[in-house]
């Protein structure tokens, strides 16, 4: 199971400031990593923000960075680590839940006909025949 700070069960899932991936506060790599954007699209879009209201978007960022609290240090590596289910999901919860959907309904399928020829007079014809066959 992945160990980052969301899946630990002494830590809820909350928004942080990520100082070690971030640029300034490092308010965009903790809003990135909470809903599973990449930092990148998440940073343009800030700076397309401000393009269009900068006192705005400057005073919200100066205040996250702030008022949020620091990622706590996890390791070597850690910033590496993140699922990519889990940030699958956080990005597009339906689709990805149709996936699982379409997949469960597969596997279901192929056991269904995996039961019915188990229980089949063929499954013990072949049986006796591969008995034979020894």
């Amino acid at each position: 199971m992945n160990s980052d700070h969301r899946t630990e069960p002494g830590l809820i899932n909350r928004l942080y400031r990520n100082p070690r991936r971030g640029k300034v506060f490092g308010v965009c790599a903790g809003v990135a990593e909470y809903f599973g954007f990449d930092l990148t699209a998440t940073r343009v879009l800030v700076v397309i923000g401000a393009l269009f209201s900068f006192p705005i978007v400057c005073v919200a960022y100066v205040l996250l960075g702030v008022m949020l609290p620091s990622k706590p240090f996890e390791g070597p590596g850690s910033e590496d680590r993140y699922d990519p289910v889990q940030r699958k999901v956080r990005s597009d919860p339906h689709d990805t839940l149709s996936s699982v959907r379409y997949r469960f309904r597969d596997i279901d399928t192929r056991l269904q006909r995996l039961e019915k020829y188990v229980t089949s007079n063929r499954f013990n014809l072949d049986r006796e025949f591969r008995h034979l066959k020894q």
